[in-house]
């Protein structure tokens, strides 16, 4: 659409339904109306450009298949977040577990009983759903702090934070954890759900 000379560009909605209804070149638009701020969402949060960028991409294969579930009263920008960081919380514990196996495969341990095994995944599982219910601004300290094992001035210096500003943020996702796991599993120390 023209108006005074000035080319207007089609808003996140009328894009996605020229996709949904066949027109798929047009994601291209969409990927770069967002990349650079998820790859930049996906630093802040793994750490690692390349891993970052790898992420990106598998973030916007995902997301396109799942187009058809967008729902257009929904903010697509907070919709392509909640992807990019439930993806990004997922290829964390992918890694966590690897670098745990390699580490128990040097260890002798005693197995564990199909009842405990159970009750971890389910305390996992639980604690993911926990993370994923937080603010965007708790849940970034929390993941860079408990599962990248930052330090406050490493998360300070990523987020352009001060050290007290992450002290807070910290304080108040933990205080929304404990509310959360109280409601859900009767309480539990979060330091020991996460083996910290």
């Amino acid at each position: 659409m023209i108006d005074g000379g000035v080319v207007e560009m089609p808003d996140d909605r009328e894009l996605i339904e020229q996709i949904l209804a066949g027109n798929h070149q047009l994601y291209s638009q969409i990927i770069d109306r967002y990349k650079g701020k998820i790859v930049t969402y996906l630093y802040k949060m793994i750490g690692n450009m390349p891993d970052a960028q790898d992420l990106a991409q598998d973030v916007f294969t995902k997301t396109f298949y799942l187009l058809k579930d967008y729902r257009p009263e929904h903010k697509f920008s907070s919709w392509l977040y909640r992807i990019a960081s439930n993806h990004c919380l997922d290829e964390i514990r992918r890694r966590k577990r690897t670098e745990q196996t390699a580490i128990v495969e040097e260890q002798i341990v005693d197995p564990e009983t199909p009842e405990t095994t159970l009750l971890k995944k389910e305390r996992d599982a639980q604690l993911e759903r926990s993370i994923m219910l937080l603010d965007e601004e708790y849940r970034e300290v929390f993941v860079l702090h408990y599962l990248k094992r930052l330090s406050y001035r490493e998360i300070s210096e990523r987020l352009s934070l001060t050290e007290s500003a992450v002290q807070m943020r910290l304080f108040r996702a933990r205080k929304e954890m404990k509310k959360s796991l109280m409601k859900t599993m009767g309480g539990g120390d979060i330091y020991d759900m996460l083996h910290v």
